[in-house]
């Protein structure tokens, strides 16, 4: 009996899913933030002002046409780089949950993570810091994307605190800021010369912060 080897081979491919077409591209949303993810490092190596559009496109291996589609201006990406970074520093919205204040506290400033990762979420900001005076921009992308979101999301989060009876009542707003600055504080600035504290000198440090915040938050006792 003779075998039809070019049939059964022609039978065999025709059984095969064909497959159609070009391969399914990635959505916007997620080349925004592979582009965005890119750009930073690019933004880290080259500084603001050197940082260009076609550099950007470049390293992303994408064409102009589409940076621009996603990202009209260097502004709006950047911008977008601050919105991203927002996240690296405070673990916001987080939902109510039975952990300990302080705990909770830790968790939203994100004090668990490793001295490699620390390093890097604070080169940005140093970064945005360097060259906020000489392009203004950069400073007014910090205040909108940043910092008053960040501020808004924790005041949201310490209000909740509040009505449930675990701090007392305090311009929520207020009280943000202030923890803000207290934990940032030490993360983030530093005396000239001084360098930036090891892991344990800052998480201890950060706790402490956070000790004294509470404690002057705690709910008073009514007079008899």
């Amino acid at each position: 009996m003779m075998v039809d080897n070019h049939g059964e081979a022609t039978v065999a491919a025709a059984a095969r899913p064909r497959v159609r077409g070009r391969p399914k591209q990635r959505s916007d949303e997620d080349e925004r933030q592979r582009i965005v993810s890119v750009a930073r490092e690019q933004f880290l190596d080259a500084g603001y002002g050197a940082t260009t559009m076609d550099g950007v496109a470049a390293r992303c291996g994408i064409s102009k046409k589409t940076l621009y589609r996603l990202f009209p201006a260097k502004t709006d990406l950047f911008r977008a780089m601050i919105a991203d970074h927002r996240r690296t520093m405070l673990a916001l919205p987080r939902p109510d949950d039975a952990l300990p204040l302080a705990e909770a506290i830790a968790a939203i400033f994100r004090l668990d993570i490793d001295e490699n990762e620390n390093r890097e979420r604070l080169a940005f900001i140093r970064l945005a810091m360097a060259d906020a005076d000489r392009f203004p921009e950069i400073g007014e992308a910090i205040t909108l994307e940043g910092a008053e979101p960040a501020r808004r999301l924790l005041a949201d989060w310490l209000a909740r605190q509040q009505e449930r009876g675990a701090l007392r009542p305090f311009p929520p707003q207020a009280a943000a800021r202030m923890l803000m600055d207290m934990v940032f504080g030490v993360l983030v600035k530093r005396f000239p010369g001084e360098g930036l504290l090891k892991q344990e000198e800052r998480l201890a440090h950060a706790q402490r912060c956070i000790d004294v915040f509470l404690h002057g938050l705690a709910p008073r006792s009514e007079p008899a």
